[in-house]
C-alpha cells in the first residue's frame, strides 16, 4: 500500500494515510473509462425532440395545381418539404439514448481514473472539511491554500449542507458526497480532493465487495 500525506484545511501536512492498492493503484485502462463516460452522457440525453415529417403535416391532400401546362413545376402536395410549412426530411423523433454497463465495469473505470489521479499527483486528502457558515469566502480561502486554481472536485463522506452552499458560488469548485462519486467527474475535474473518512468508507467498501 502506498502512503500520501494528509492536509488541514490550510494546506499543512498533519499527517499521512495508506491507500488500498486495488483501488488506487489500478492499470490505467483508457477505453473502459471511455465507455463509462460515454455511458453517463449518454444516460443524460433526454432524447424528447420531435418534428412532423410529410405525412404527419396537417392538409395538403389535394395536387396544388395540374400536372402540366401551367408552366410551373410539378408537384404532389403543398406539404412536402420543399414547401413553407411543409414537412421535414428525415425529422427526428423521440428515442432513447440510454447505455447500459454492468456494476463491475462501472467500478473498473472508477479505481482506473482514480488511481490515474494519485499516479499524476492530482490527489489530495484533507484530515476533514468543515465551515463555520455557508459562506463563500471560506471555501475559497481553502481552495487557494490547497493551490486548487483549476477544476477540482470535493468528494465528502456525508452531504454537509454548510460546505455545498458555500462551494455553490465558485464555478472551478464542485462538491459531491461518495455516494454520487463516478468516473465522469474525475475525469472532468483536474484534482480530486476527498477526506480521510471518505476515503476509509471508500477503502472499506472496496474490502466488503
Amino acid at each position: 500500500m502506498a502512503a500520501i500525506k494528509v492536509l488541514n484545511m490550510n494546506g499543512s501536512e498533519v499527517g499521512s494515510m495508506e491507500l488500498n492498492d486495488n483501488v488506487f493503484a489500478v492499470e490505467y485502462n483508457e477505453p473502459l473509462i471511455h465507455q463509462a463516460v460515454v455511458t453517463r452522457l449518454a444516460n443524460e440525453r433526454q432524447g424528447t425532440k420531435s418534428t412532423l415529417t410529410r405525412t404527419e403535416v396537417r392538409g395538403g391532400g389535394i395536387k396544388p395545381w395540374r400536372q402540366k401546362g401551367t408552366g410551373r413545376a410539378r408537384q404532389g402536395s403543398i406539404r412536402a418539404p420543399q414547401w413553407i410549412k411543409g414537412g421535414v426530411v428525415f425529422a427526428p423523433k423521440s428515442r432513447d439514448f440510454s447505455k447500459k454497463m454492468n456494476a463491475k465495469a462501472k467500478k473498473a473505470a472508477l479505481y482506473s481514473a482514480l488511481s490515474k489521479k494519485v499516479a499524476d499527483g492530482e490527489f489530495i486528502v484533507v484530515d476533514e472539511l468543515k465551515v463555520s457558515a455557508p459562506k463563500t469566502k471560506e471555501m475559497a480561502a481553502f481552495a487557494k491554500a490547497l493551490g486548487l486554481n483549476k477544476t477540482a472536485l470535493v468528494v465528502m463522506d456525508n452531504n454537509d449542507v454548510n460546505v455545498i452552499r458555500a462551494a455553490a458560488n465558485l464555478p472551478k469548485l464542485a462538491t459531491l458526497p461518495l455516494a454520487q462519486l463516478n468516473t465522469y467527474d474525475v475525469v472532468v475535474n483536474e484534482k480530486i480532493v476527498m477526506t480521510v473518512a471518505a476515503v476509509k468508507k471508500f477503502q472499506k467498501e472496496e474490502e466488503v465487495n
